[in-house]
């Protein structure tokens, strides 16, 4: 039986898809291995979101080869679909796949005997036009599903539909499918993955469903506690899939909404499809119906031509805007990105400055919406994780808890009231057992 270990670079729809190739391998008798357990094979799952793809794809191949010096090195996802002649020079490559090979690569790589050369197994990204499911396994806190896949969007920074080609998705039926048969395990969370997902319903080219449509059904899914979306674009994030949310039954509330600029010059040059007069919309919708409901945003400090003037513009839009924390971006350059044409480029000094300053803003944003919290009851799905006899989790609406390990709570979830907020920015109970409910 030959032994294989996965590495997972990027977002939870690799981690979703690295999953899926797991169970392929598993079913044809292959046995998964933790990375430093000496394996026969190793399947790297990369990313291209930023300039340092290279770089730790470089690592993690000089770490497997410490270990097992002559483990087969397979290299999958985004990173291997932009740059596979790049890779396959990379000392101790034995395959590179790109989108439209990494869901047969068993297939395709048979008996995973190391070659004379690399094998660069690479398509045009307009070969990767068909949907593959991908669900996580493993973690039995939450399951990431991945509903849709692709990008028909062109901003100006992004190399994601030069990696993963056109948007497509899955039907609801087979979702539907899916989310029957995780409802069955032990899986109290579903976290929707895709890189688009509110574009989600494109099939073969053309749309045949819905967002709000698949919403309304896997709302429906019984045995499913909880379902967050990961992450959604402020233009497609229509109405209706807020007040859908805010009388649902499992959907939490939560959204991730990226921003990106608070700009509207910036905006523009990023190619983004809105100004952000409907950002405000969309959260002020978010807040008139769900007060407590936590909103996060992706923001990009650095693009070419982003003035002091601008990016200030972006501070004060943030800072006077009711959400909760930020994920910050600072903006790296892409190869055969529409941006590389932009003049004025930021210094990458003033770009880490930016970032700090947003980094320190999102610190106090997460602090004062934690603190509107306190006081209240939500519901905290306990995680198995354990650090210094104590155990963490999130609330619904997404507030890190911490309380005193019990193993009891370990994927329960519990209804708690939150006391008060430490110094490692964690809400902490006032007494679990009194508000535990049976």
């Amino acid at each position: 039986m030959k032994k294989v270990a996965f590495y997972t670079l990027g977002c939870k729809l690799n981690f979703s898809e690295t999953s899926t190739i797991t169970r392929q391998f598993e079913s044809r008798g292959y046995k998964k291995v933790d990375f430093n357990d000496s394996p026969d094979i190793f399947i790297i799952n990369t990313c291209s979101v930023t300039a340092n793809a290279d770089k730790k794809c470089r690592k993690v191949v000089k770490e497997a080869k410490k270990i097992s010096p002559d483990g087969y090195v397979a290299i999958i996802g985004c990173y291997a679909q932009l740059k596979p002649k790049e890779i396959s020079n990379i000392p101790g490559v034995d395959a590179v796949l790109g989108a439209s090979e990494k869901f047969r690569l068993l297939d395709l790589l048979g008996t995973f005997v190391k070659p004379a050369q690399p094998e660069v197994l690479v398509q045009e990204v307009t070969n990767a036009d068909t949907f593959a499911h991908s669900h996580s396994m493993g973690d039995r806190t939450r399951t990431f599903l991945k509903v849709q896949d692709g990008c028909n969007y062109n901003c100006s920074f992004c190399t994601i539909p030069l990696a993963r080609g056109k948007s497509r998705s899955d039907s609801i039926e087979n979702i539907i499918a899916s989310a029957h048969k995780i409802g069955q395990t032990e899986v109290k969370e579903v976290v929707l993955t895709g890189v688009n997902i509110g574009d989600f319903g494109i099939q073969e080219g053309r749309r045949k469903e819905r967002f709000i449509d698949l919403v309304k059904a896997l709302d429906e899914v019984d045995g499913l506690e909880r379902i967050r979306i990961s992450s959604i674009e402020p233009n497609l994030l229509s109405n209706d899939v807020i007040a859908f949310t805010a009388q649902s039954k499992r959907f939490v509330p939560h959204f991730h909404i990226p921003l990106q600029s608070g700009s509207n010059k910036i905006l523009k040059a990023m190619r983004r499809r809105y100004e952000r007069g409907l950002y405000v919309d969309r959260v002020n919708k978010i807040k008139e119906l769900m007060p407590h409901c936590c909103i996060g945003v992706d923001v990009i400090v650095g693009f070419p031509g982003e003035t002091e003037e601008d990016f200030l513009d972006t501070y004060n839009f943030l800072n006077e805007l009711d959400i909760s924390y930020l994920h910050v971006f600072t903006y790296s350059e892409r190869a055969n990105t529409h941006a590389l044409e932009i003049k004025s480029v930021v210094p990458k000094e003033e770009r880490a400055k930016r970032s700090k300053m947003l980094h320190i803003l999102s610190d106090k944003k997460r602090r004062y919406f934690y603190e509107q919290q306190l006081g209240k009851e939500y519901t905290v799905l306990f995680e198995k994780d354990i650090n210094e006899g104590q155990m963490e989790g999130f609330t619904e609406n997404y507030v890190r808890v911490t309380a005193k390990y019990d193993p009891l709570l370990i994927n329960e979830l519990k209804k708690v009231r939150l006391s008060h907020i430490n110094d490692q920015m964690l809400a902490e109970v006032e007494d679990v057992e009194e508000y535990v409910t049976h």
